[in-house]
């Protein structure tokens, strides 16, 4: 069966195969870079700013990794875990809280889910086969430790409390 194309296509790889996660991968990309601007302007802190403006340019460059390389540096890996670490030592380390707090921090809780669905992808696509750089999962992992530390730390400027989280399956 032939499928249409439309000639105002969004995005010329749209129309890959299912099994192709490529496209996937830059679409949740893509949403990760945006939500990032948008966390950016709900937060008032020009430090923060400044660093949220350099984690969504990261972002756009894990973009084509894989569909083309992975162009993102050890040097900036290094220096997103530092910032992770920075956000930790700021508000000290919780294990498991509810996400909810000031709006910012919430938008920092939506993205570090949507980060960890791009490292479930990321998987997917080298189980398939695919040669998939550890460099690439270290960094999509750290996109998740390092919205969680931002909520933890966006919630503690704006003066809000963790509520945390106890689970009644795991202990």
């Amino acid at each position: 069966m032939e499928i249409y194309h439309s000639p105002y296509e969004a995005y010329p790889f749209l129309c890959d195969p299912a099994e192709d996660l490529r496209c996937d991968f830059e679409l949740l990309t893509d949403e990760l870079a945006s939500a990032t601007g948008l966390l950016r302007a709900q937060v008032e802190d020009s430090a923060l700013r400044d660093e949220l403006l350099w984690v969504c340019e990261l972002i756009y460059h894990l973009n084509p990794a894989l569909r083309t390389s992975l162009s993102v540096t050890e040097e900036e890996t290094a220096h997103l875990a530092a910032a992770a670490r920075r956000l930790e030592a700021r508000c000290g380390v919780c294990s498991f809280v509810l996400p909810q707090g000031c709006p910012a921090a919430c938008t920092a809780h939506l993205l570090r889910v949507r980060a960890k669905c791009l490292v479930r992808l990321v998987y997917r696509h080298a189980e398939q086969g695919n040669a998939v750089p550890e460099r690439l999962l270290d960094l999509c992992n750290l996109l998740s430790g390092y919205y969680f530390a931002l909520s933890l730390a966006l919630n503690a400027l704006s003066g809000m409390a963790e509520v945390p989280f106890v689970s009644r399956s795991y202990r």
